[in-house]
């Protein structure tokens, strides 16, 4: 049981990375953005091909966030300059992408196993380390956590938090929210293609049907991340979105742990996104009924004094 934990806190930091990027565009960019689910995979699918080909694991994975900010400045183009519904344009990047990663695998599934690796290089490196791989990449994504922290709150950051909350007044103050609404997006799915790649080499091979679901798994983390640890600032909301990824992976290991079948995950993602969207509404209405209860109480109080 303790084994399988740590599992799921490995595969939890690597999903933080990807759920970091559904946090750009769905809580800063307000940008519904459904592409994540095949630049999942195309992160994993240029990765693995790389690695087959003798390219360094390293250059491999930073190949595969290229190609995800490519495919999120895609997505970004089709919305802002072929003025596309953000909801259409990714579900079109999202279906495009399955022919091409198709394309760029040649197959639907390249195995990885007897290739160096990243992952398999940081257990050779720290062979009397234990857990190397959770370590190494809790520490990824603290970097990766202060480096979002750090551009949010740069000049370009702000104008994209201001898109945002409200395009109209920043357009007012000559900002080209396209611009920041293409950026947006081309970060995001260089973060989820990122996590994509070091998914794809953790798990041993690439698949052209891993990226299936990323999305909603990306929505748990944020929710349930904001829902448990709060989100009042955006250092505190992004280390919200890792401890919410963790805790989706471990949920997720305890489930299968008590009987729950594989197939039924999907399933369970669902329902723990249901619960975390309506679990603090349900709270804050219990708490409001709680007051009303005790001003009319003390009402009733002060009229019969």
């Amino acid at each position: 049981m303790v084994h399988s934990l740590f599992g799921a806190f490995e595969s939890g930091v690597i999903f933080a990375i990807m759920a970091l990027g559904v946090y750009l565009t769905f809580r800063i960019l307000n940008f519904p953005d459904l592409t994540v689910d095949g630049s999942f995979a195309t992160g994993g699918a240029v990765a693995a091909v790389m690695i087959v080909n003798g390219f360094s694991p390293y250059v491999s994975t930073i190949a595969a966030f290229f190609a995800g900010l490519a495919v999120g400045a895609f997505t970004g183009i089709l919305h802002t300059k072929g003025k596309i519904n953000p909801l259409l344009a990714g579900i079109l990047s999202m279906i495009a992408l399955w022919s091409i990663n198709l394309r760029i695998m040649g197959k639907a599934n390249i195995g990885l196993l007897g290739h160096d690796t990243v992952i398999s290089q940081i257990k050779s490196f720290f062979t009397s380390f234990p857990y190397p791989i959770l370590f190494t990449m809790a520490l990824l994504v603290f970097i990766i956590k202060l480096l979002v922290d750090w551009f949010l709150d740069t000049e370009i950051g702000l104008a994209m938090r201001a898109t945002g909350d409200n395009p109209r007044m920043i357009r007012s103050f000559a900002v080209n929210t396209d611009n920041t609404i293409i950026l947006g997006v081309a970060l995001s799915n260089g973060l989820v293609a990122f996590s994509g790649a070091l998914w794809s080499q953790s798990q041993g091979f690439a698949d052209v049907s891993m990226g299936i679901g990323m999305i909603i798994i990306g929505l748990a983390s944020v929710i349930i991340g904001e829902a448990v640890f709060g989100d009042r600032s955006i250092k505190r909301a992004t280390l919200a979105v890792i401890g919410g990824a963790i805790i989706y992976r471990i949920v997720v290991a305890i489930a299968l742990r008590v009987g729950l079948d594989a197939q039924d995950m999907k399933l369970m993602t669902a329902l723990i996104v249901i619960f975390a969207l309506i679990a603090p509404r349900l709270t804050a209405s219990y708490r409001e009924k709680k007051r009303r209860a005790e001003r009319q109480k003390n009402a009733s109080a002060g009229l019969e004094g």
